[in-house]
């Protein structure tokens, strides 16, 4: 203790210039001021919840920039430390608005999460949390980097990973249960959106996704959605832009993450650093649309690393975690008068987070020992001097001695000690519904977006005139057979290498699908068949339109249904190339990774196709058994040489003919079956649902759980660290 009152004395001491830690209140050079009676009048601890919906009246004073409301008095703590009050955010030009309250309170006591190590549960990443959120109110919380705040966060969402474990009571309105389906709203730090539809468009899928119901209510919905987060002037803006105007810009784009979980209007919101990676002007305005969303009765509560001074000012209540701990939990002036009452005032000049974040933040213990050597040349840096694991444990130890400890007990006590109304599921849409919506959003996305369909197809049409004028003129003879062969042999390995260029098409949406499904508003089942009838289409006709290229450059057999089985084959080639981009791009969710691997699939797939080597010639182990029956080459060119050679004879000289099968002989394994083909064919459409299958279980079991590992990870090392 008295190392702890010696640094408190000298931070205090070194500070003191700035701000006297006995007088040390909130300056109002901070805050936007306001008009008392305001509309964000934070709940005190001593005010009970009202369970009941009550009906809230805004309105815009003329010739004001404040917003009245009859809401409850200002908290009777929160006067004693400022006089004045917090700032509201302006609306704009409006009249009389009123709205119900449609939030739910969530209280959670002693919530401690830990991660799953080598061998038990053993590392704490969230230790003994408690706290609570109010309808109407927005509840942050705040830490450095890896301090637990995204893990507390997905605890009180019911989004943690199977390698988390949670321990404590997490109650919404008063009762002790998960949340269900259209309750809540969770939105990621980082989501992907759909470039090439625009916001209108991007939120009315969403809503037929999430929305059971007539379309004329869905379509309400997203209006109210655009409104509430103020998209109105981008709300027929493609978000990605095209080649003649550019996308939204990555403020814009938070906000039409955070808008697709309004439409389904959940009682709690839940977000993940709103303001990641936006500037200063783009987080005001992200915090003001928050604020106004409030407003209307919604619960919030989000995560944030570090806030400017006025959006700072906009927070209701704060959660001060540092490695896990709670080091605060109570109203936002109230957190700048305990870092006082500690020994740590803010200084006049210094933002309220900047200082909370320089004092809790163990980083910059290392500039502490960089500074040290400056010392002496450049005088006393004070400000940069104090001992943060010091700091930590005084605020820590101040805190829970406060009476704003006491106040949150008491608080949590209230509103769990009776049960309100309960929460309940908003219904899902049928799995059917699902399915076309889907298919009709993806066929949409792929007439679109030019390298998803349109410029494979220009390539393979390339490619297909480029093999066709290379082997043209071959005639029908048996000298033509060896040729023939090889050029059937590069049409398909090539065809199927370009499949390739799918890799970044398909990996977005395998994003998009994991994003969806954390969300619960797609499914692994319902992803690949809508994404199947979607691709039909583009493939059918890349298929089509390739092989008449080359089947008559090359002079294949002149027969409509020997041309219309190469299509089918051909088809039936790109649809397991599909399924195998896919299958590759759910394993390593990396573009070069994802590439590499493909390519060299098909490489070891060509080798064994029975082509370069007879078939029956390869060796035994791994070529013969089993790469050569897992090859889709080796049916496709197998079919594609009994479809051109069964029912086929050359003549040897003058008297005597040999049959197509006999001149292949030497070249190529196939079968003198007449219905051998088809059963090829059978084959490869057979491969293509198989790799399919393979794609369902790797986004049931390994896309879903890969998405948390990272984040934990870092989580997990940090606190081995702190140690």
């Amino acid at each position: 203790m008295e190392e702890i009152q010696s640094q408190s004395d000298h931070y205090r001491s070194s500070s003191s210039s700035a701000s006297s830690p006995a007088s040390r209140v909130p300056s109002s050079n901070f805050f936007y001021l306001r008009k008392p009676g305001s509309l964000r009048q934070p709940i005190s601890f001593e005010d009970s919840p009202d369970w009941e919906d009550t009906d809230i009246e805004v309105r815009v004073d003329e010739g004001g920039d404040s917003i009245n409301a009859a809401t409850t008095p200002a908290s009777p703590s929160l006067s004693k430390l400022n006089s004045g009050s917090l700032p509201s955010p302006p609306l704009p030009d409006g009249a009389v608005i009123t709205r119900k309250i449609a939030g739910a309170s969530i209280a959670w006591k002693d919530l401690t999460v830990t991660i799953k190590g080598k061998r038990k549960y053993s590392d704490k990443v969230v230790k003994s949390s408690n706290g609570y959120a109010l309808p109407g109110t927005m509840t942050v919380i705040m830490g450095p980097a890896k301090s637990g705040k995204s893990t507390l966060l997905r605890s009180l969402a019911g989004r943690l990973p199977d390698s988390a474990r949670m321990y404590g009571e997490v109650f919404v309105n008063g009762t002790k249960r998960s949340m269900p389906y259209g309750s809540y709203g969770f939105v990621d730090r980082e989501t992907t959106l759909i470039g090439t539809l625009t916001v209108r468009e991007f939120l009315y899928y969403s809503a037929l996704l999430q929305l059971p119901g007539f379309l004329c209510q869905k379509r309400s919905v997203v209006e109210d959605a655009i409104d509430s987060m103020s998209l109105g002037d981008y709300a027929n803006k493609l978000i990605g832009g095209h080649c003649y105007m550019k996308g939204l810009r990555s403020g814009e784009r938070r906000r039409v993450s955070i808008a697709r979980e309004l439409v389904m209007r959940p009682h709690i919101l839940f977000i993940d650093e709103p303001l990641y990676r936006l500037d200063s002007v783009s987080a005001l305005l992200m915090m003001v649309t928050l604020k106004k969303l409030a407003s209307t009765g919604c619960t919030l509560i989000f995560t944030i690393y570090q806030s400017s001074t006025e959006v700072f000012g906009l927070f209701d209540r704060i959660c001060l975690l540092s490695n896990g701990n709670t080091l605060f939990f109570g109203e936002t002036l109230a957190c700048l008068q305990h870092f006082s009452n500690a020994g740590f005032p803010c200084p006049i000049m210094q933002s309220p987070s900047d200082h909370f974040l320089r004092a809790i933040n163990t980083e910059f213990d290392r500039i502490i020992a960089m500074c040290k050597s400056w010392q002496d040349d450049h005088g006393d840096l004070s400000a940069v001097n104090m001992d943060t694991a010091v700091a930590i444990r005084t605020l820590e130890a101040t805190y829970k001695s406060s009476a704003d400890a006491v106040a949150l007990e008491t608080m949590i006590v209230k509103l769990t000690e009776k049960e309100g109304p309960s929460v309940k599921s908003k219904g899902m849409v049928g799995n059917l519904t699902r399915v076309a919506v889907l298919t009709w959003r993806s066929l949409l996305i792929m007439s679109r977006e030019w390298k998803y369909y349109w410029l494979r197809l220009i390539l393979y049409m390339l490619l297909a005139l480029c093999i066709g004028t290379v082997f043209s003129g071959l005639g029908h003879t048996l000298s033509s057979v060896v040729t023939r062969v090889a050029a059937i042999f590069v049409f398909v390995s090539f065809t199927s290498l370009l499949s390739i260029a799918g890799v970044p098409a398909q990996m977005k949406e395998i994003k998009i699908y994991a994003c969806e499904e954390s969300n619960q508003h797609s499914g692994a089942f319902i992803f690949l068949l809508g994404q199947l009838f979607a691709s039909i289409p583009f493939l059918f006709l890349i298929s089509i339109s390739s092989s008449l290229v080359f089947y008559f450059l090359v002079g294949l057999r002149d027969e409509f249904s020997m041309l219309m089985y190469f299509v089918l084959n051909f088809f039936a080639c790109l649809l397991v190339n599909e399924g195998l981009v896919l299958a590759v791009t759910s394993i390593w969710q990396d573009i070069f990774w994802s590439v590499l691997i493909f390519v060299s699939i098909q490489v070891i797939m060509m080798l064994s196709a029975g082509f370069l080597r007879i078939r029956s010639s390869l060796p035994g182990p791994v070529w013969m058994y089993p790469i050569s029956y897992i090859a889709f080459h080796t049916y496709s060119i197998q079919g594609l040489l009994e479809n051109e050679y069964i029912e086929t004879s050359f003549a040897v000289g003058q008297v005597r003919t040999i049959s197509g099968n006999q001149a292949l002989q030497n070249v190529y394994d196939i079968s003198a079956n007449s219905n051998s083909k088809w059963k090829n064919l059978l084959v490869l459409f057979l491969m293509a649902v198989a790799y399919r299958v393979l794609v369902f279980v790797l986004l049931k079991f390994y896309v879903r759980k890969s998405l948390f590992v990272p984040k934990l990870f870092l989580c997990n090392q940090n606190t081995k660290n702190s140690r």
